[in-house]
């Protein structure tokens, strides 16, 4: 039988790492929701950097800037991390390639590009990342953003619920006590996110960003179905990098 496990965050990655070639990357507000939008919404990919330094070369060259830093877009960037901003801009987005730094999602995914499969993950795409996942018969270990290395309530619920679908197919278990946790705070919140993560740290700060549009759309699950992964660098759409192993091509570039 094949294992699923819950990361808290990724200063917890080490402890978890071992074992586990296909890691769900989730960060719902709103790093993961926005790279699954926009995916969906015709952009054709995304490059994720951890710093600022970095997006501002990829940027020189010729891509789409879109940083974000508490909450807020960096200056001299036209996007930040909001999966609305992605709607709204379609038409002029669709079938260009994006630089994408965040406080907190693209740090997760830099860590995890180590592994040979790495997809991502929202409330968005619930439904459809897991019955991809229960596809593929392996092990699954999902990666919570978290906030500046910390645990937060928003990833753990949505990991809980990712774990709490493939536990309840019967093809997977769970050994560690963060995946049963994250599994019953998803249970528990799962009739009313809304509500649930009001008091959360991240939703207050969203909130004084007046950003509660961004936060309703991220808490919507199976709005969306593009599942994004990552291949030579950048973040596609499943069906555009089927068969293209992501080790190997790290491999290649080196």
């Amino acid at each position: 039988m094949n294992h699923v496990e819950v990361c808290f965050s990724p200063a917890d990655y080490p402890l978890y790492r071992e074992n586990f070639e296909l890691v769900v990357v989730i960060d719902v507000l709103r790093a993961t929701s926005a790279i699954c939008t926009a995916l969906e919404n015709g952009v054709q990919r995304i490059k994720p950097v951890a710093s600022v330094t970095e997006a501002e070369q990829w940027k020189a060259q010729g891509h789409i800037g879109a940083a974000e830093r508490n909450g807020e877009i960096v200056a001299g960037f036209d996007l930040g991390n909001s999966p609305i901003a992605y709607i709204e801009r379609k038409e002029e987005l669709a079938g260009k390639s994006v630089v994408l730094t965040t406080t907190n999602g693209t740090k997760a995914i830099d860590i995890a590009s180590e592994k040979e499969t790495v997809v991502i993950g929202a409330l968005n795409n619930l439904n459809a990342l897991c019955q991809w996942l229960l596809e593929q018969n392996q092990n699954v270990l999902i990666l919570a953003s978290g906030w500046k290395d910390k645990f937060n309530l928003e990833d753990t619920i949505c990991a809980g619920a990712i774990a709490d679908q493939l536990i309840d197919s019967g093809r997977y278990k769970a050994d560690e006590d963060s995946t049963i946790a994250a599994k019953f705070i998803y249970r528990s919140a799962r009739d009313n996110m809304f509500a649930f993560l009001r008091a959360s740290s991240h939703r207050r700060r969203l909130r004084r960003l007046n950003l509660n549009e961004d936060v309703k759309y991220c808490l919507t699950p199976n709005n969306l179905t593009t599942i994004p992964i990552l291949k030579d660098g950048y973040l596609v759409r499943l069906e555009d990098g089927i068969g293209i192993s992501n080790k190997a091509e790290t491999k290649a570039e080196a």
